[in-house]
């Protein structure tokens, strides 16, 4: 049974979060704090973290950077405020992997958790995977590793390295890496990368801006002029693969 911890110090919205997920076959852990979150995350080793931003004493902010620090491949769902647009572009900078604005659906709060969770553990590579992830034909199956100058990224293990040091990836940023790697050299235009990656068939292209300077920051030597996830101006963002024997 996968666990998920659910942290809001509005004891209605933990309520009504926490029966939708167990309804859904979650074990819930609660907290209404930060600091309590820190300690319940540390001891339970939750599978996704649904995280409300204002909360007293530790914030939500600090607690998903803690997290990412302590625990990088736990997911975490950020819940903002309506119209709290820094507040979401500074959560998606310190680690979040999506976002729910309130007031929102607990519906569809748990669809967009158990889609993480889904592309999380899916198994790439495995039998039947294709080239976008899905199950269809079995030529399309993606091997188990992908290798890009010193840059390795292992399906399998759910891992990538960089000149043999392991990358402190979240879990959104690891399917965004693993989308780029199988389609080298294409530009992606937001909105596609949107629905490729995330599932999702509209939402806020920032969240994507931020995740690709995030990625950039552990996959380039030089972030500030990338080599390898390059800008298209006026389109997206392209994967330009390292040339053999340029490390």
């Amino acid at each position: 049974m996968p666990s998920a911890l659910v942290v809001d110090d509005d004891p209605t919205v933990g309520d009504v979060v926490g029966a939708y997920l167990a309804r859904a076959g979650f074990e819930v852990h609660r907290a209404a704090d930060g600091a309590t979150a820190l300690d319940l995350a540390a001891r339970t080793s939750p599978d996704v973290v649904v995280l409300d931003l204002m909360l007293p004493g530790v914030d939500g902010l600090e607690v998903c950077r803690r997290l990412r620090r302590d625990q990088p491949a736990v997911p975490v769902v950020m819940l903002t405020a309506l119209g709290e647009e820094t507040d979401r572009i500074h959560g998606l900078e310190v680690g979040a992997d999506d976002y729910v604005t309130k007031p929102f659906s607990p519906r569809e709060l748990v669809l967009r958790v158990q889609a993480i969770l889904r592309r999380a553990s899916a198994p790439t590579g495995a039998a039947g995977s294709t080239d976008d992830g899905r199950t269809g034909d079995p030529a399309a199956i993606l091997p188990p590793t992908t290798a890009d100058g010193d840059l390795v990224l292992d399906r399998r293990a759910h891992v990538v390295t960089r000149a043999g040091s392991v990358l402190a990836l979240t879990t959104r940023e690891f399917s965004l890496l693993d989308w780029f790697l199988r389609h080298p050299g294409v530009a992606h235009r937001r909105e596609d990368l949107i629905r490729d990656v995330w599932g999702w068939d509209f939402g806020d292209q920032s969240t994507v801006t931020v995740h690709v300077r995030r990625l950039r920051e552990k996959v380039e030597a030089e972030p500030s002029t990338p080599r390898r996830l390059v800008t298209v101006f006026g389109v997206g963002y392209r994967w330009d693969p390292t040339p053999p024997d340029v490390p």
